[in-house]
C-alpha cells in the first residue's frame, strides 16, 4: 500500500466509514455494495507507490503516468469508464508576491475517487471535512467530490486575484512616486506571475463548460452546481485579463516617465555645459599667448575679464532657467 495516503474512507449514503484494512478491501466493498464509493487521497506519490492504485483500479497507463509526473495543463479526459481531471492549484506568498503552481488530479469511477495532489496549494483536508458535513450532497457520489475540489480551487483563485490587485495598486503608486526606486523589474516579475496565473485558470474554463453543457454524463446530477463554479471562474478570468492590461499600462507609463526624466537630465547637463563653455572660450583666448592684447597692460584687465565671464554666465543661466532647462 502506498505510504503517501493522506486519507481514505468509504462513503455510504453520504456517511463516512473509515478503512481499517488494505485499500483493496475498500474497493472490493464499494464494488460489492453498489451504493457507496471509496475516496483515497494521495500526496505526491512516486511511480512505484502509485502502481498499487493503478493495478487495483485498472487505470490507463497514460493517465497513471500523468498523475505521477504532475506537469499537465487543466483538462478532462475519459479512459474507458474512468474520468481523469487535472486542476492547477495555487499557493500565494505574501512577502514576495510569488504564485506557486501545484496540481490536483482526480480519477473518478462509478464507485471510487482517487485524488492526487502535488505542491503546497489547496490542501484537500478541509474539502473532505466540508463534504462530510453535508451528507445529502455527498450522496451524489464521486461527482460531488469533483465539484467540491473545483469549487475550492476556483475560490482560492479569487483570493489570489485580490492579492495580485493589491500588488498592482502598490506598483502604480511607486510608478508615479518620484522618490521611489526603479520598479521595472518588479513590474516584469508580477507580470510573469499573472501569466502563470492565467495558465492555471484559463484552460479550466472549457472543462467546466463541458460539464455545464451536459457533455459529461457522470456529472448529470451535479451539473447545476458546476454552473456556479464556472461563473466564479469566468469572473476570475476577467480579473486576470484586467490585471495583465493594468501591468502593461503601468510598464508603459513607467518607461515614459523614465524617458522624461532622462530627457530632463540631458537638458540640465547640456545647460551646464553651455554655461561652462562661456568662461572656457574667454580663457582659451588668453591661452593663445597673444603679444599685443590691450588689456594685458591694464590694471583692471584681468578683473574686468572675470566680471565679463560672470556676467555672461549669469545671462546664459537666466535664459536657460526661464526656458525650463534648469
Amino acid at each position: 500500500m502506498p505510504r503517501v495516503i493522506v486519507d481514505k474512507a468509504i462513503y455510504t449514503a453520504g456517511m463516512r466509514q473509515d478503512i481499517d484494512g488494505d485499500i483493496s478491501d475498500a474497493f472490493d466493498l464499494a464494488r460489492a455494495r453498489g451504493d457507496c464509493f471509496a475516496w483515497i487521497g494521495l500526496f505526491e506519490p512516486t511511480e512505484e507507490e502509485f502502481d498499487h492504485i493503478r493495478e487495483e483500479l485498472k487505470l490507463h497507463p497514460l493517465a497513471a503516468e500523468d498523475a505521477v509526473s504532475a506537469h499537465q495543463r487543466p483538462k478532462l479526459e475519459r479512459y474507458d469508464d474512468t474520468l481523469f481531471i487535472v486542476l492547477k492549484s495555487l499557493a500565494y506568498h505574501d512577502k514576495t508576491s510569488d504564485i506557486e503552481l501545484g496540481e490536483i488530479q482526480l480519477f473518478l469511477g462509478k464507485d471510487f475517487v482517487v485524488t492526487v495532489r502535488h505542491g503546497p496549494g489547496n490542501p484537500l483536508g478541509k474539502v473532505r471535512e466540508r463534504l462530510e458535513e453535508d451528507p445529502e450532497f455527498l450522496k451524489h457520489g464521486p461527482t460531488a467530490v469533483l465539484h467540491a475540489v473545483c469549487d475550492e480551487v476556483v475560490d482560492y483563485y479569487g483570493v489570489v486575484a485580490h492579492e495580485v490587485e493589491q500588488d498592482i495598486i502598490e506598483l502604480e503608486r511607486a510608478v508615479f512616486d518620484p522618490r521611489a526606486a526603479d520598479v521595472t523589474e518588479n513590474i516584469y516579475s508580477l507580470k510573469r506571475e499573472v501569466l502563470e496565473f492565467r495558465s492555471a485558470e484559463d484552460p479550466l474554463i472549457p472543462v467546466l463548460q463541458d460539464i455545464v453543457k451536459g457533455r459529461v454524463a457522470e456529472c448529470g446530477s451535479t451539473r447545476e452546481y458546476f454552473r456556479d463554479v464556472l461563473d466564479h471562474l469566468l469572473r476570475v478570468d476577467g480579473l486576470v485579463d484586467a490585471h495583465n492590461e493594468l501591468l502593461n499600462s503601468a510598464l508603459t507609463a513607467h518607461l515614459a516617465l523614465l524617458g522624461k526624466q532622462q530627457n530632463e537630465d540631458m537638458r540640465k547637463i547640456s545647460s551646464w555645459a553651455a554655461i561652462i563653455a562661456v568662461p572656457t572660450a574667454l580663457a582659451g583666448i588668453y591661452g593663445m599667448n597673444f603679444k599685443h592684447m590691450p588689456e594685458l597692460n591694464w590694471i583692471i584687465g584681468y578683473p574686468l575679464v572675470i566680471c565679463v565671464m560672470v556676467a555672461a554666465c549669469t545671462v546664459v543661466y537666466r535664459k536657460l532657467k526661464r526656458n525650463g532647462w534648469l
